[in-house]
């Protein structure tokens, strides 16, 4: 990654939105015991995320349904 100025987040617009996604999805909605359990969490909500979540790019469809009308 290049370098991103401080104060201009927009400069890298797509991790800043895919921050937003984590805080407002689940990060802000739980309290967690200890650094392993929010990594199992964010492991589990990273796979849903990738896969089971529809996908407004895709035309409303889950990347997994996109696959499966490629073959």
């Amino acid at each position: 990654m290049d370098f991103i100025q401080p104060g201009n987040p927009q400069q890298n617009a797509y991790v800043e939105r895919y921050n937003r996604t984590v805080r407002y999805d689940w990060l802000a909605h739980y309290l967690f015991d200890s650094i392993e359990e929010v990594q199992d969490y964010a492991t589990q909500w990273l796979w849903t995320y990738n896969h089971e979540r529809p996908n407004t790019a895709l035309g409303g469809i889950t990347p997994k349904q996109k696959l499966a009308l490629a073959n």
